[in-house]
């Protein structure tokens, strides 16, 4: 959800993709000011044991801002962006990133994963990527 397309999520998607009730009954209930953090989508995701993506796509449906992403990258309106820069990339990270590159990008999955796998904060892929000059992309909820 890039701004250029700020309040019109829902035309990214086919007109005859469907929303899921359920799905748009939880955002809604969770939705403030129509706007949701990206944390509060995966636990929907997670409650109603969906993909991630199932609640990007009825949060666009539903013209409702992803917020407060988890990777740092958007959703904090003018703030600075949420990690702290870093000095240096240990080599066990750098390794871990270069290794899970798509081409030239490192998913937002593969992020996570590896935040995981090495016990380390999400934000802290963020900012070596951000280091390394690597960008994160395919926002799990479709966020970017």
């Amino acid at each position: 959800m890039t701004s250029k397309n700020k309040g019109h999520y829902a035309k990214k998607h086919s007109p005859d993709r469907k929303v899921n009730p359920l799905i748009a009954e939880a955002v809604r209930k969770m939705a403030k000011q129509g706007r949701l953090p990206c944390a509060v989508a995966f636990e929907i995701a997670k409650e109603l044991d969906i993909l991630p993506d199932e609640v990007g796509f009825t949060l666009d449906h539903l013209e409702i801002k992803i917020i407060r992403c988890q990777m740092g990258i958007f959703g904090y309106d003018h703030e600075k962006p949420p990690f702290r820069p870093l000095d240096s990339v240990s080599e066990g990270l750098k390794e871990a990133i270069t290794h899970a590159l798509e081409g030239d990008r490192l998913s937002c999955r593969a992020a996570w994963d590896i935040a995981k796998r090495l016990g380390i904060g999400k934000m802290v892929v963020t900012a070596a990527c951000d280091k390394l000059n690597i960008k994160i992309s395919s926002c799990q909820l479709g966020g970017f």
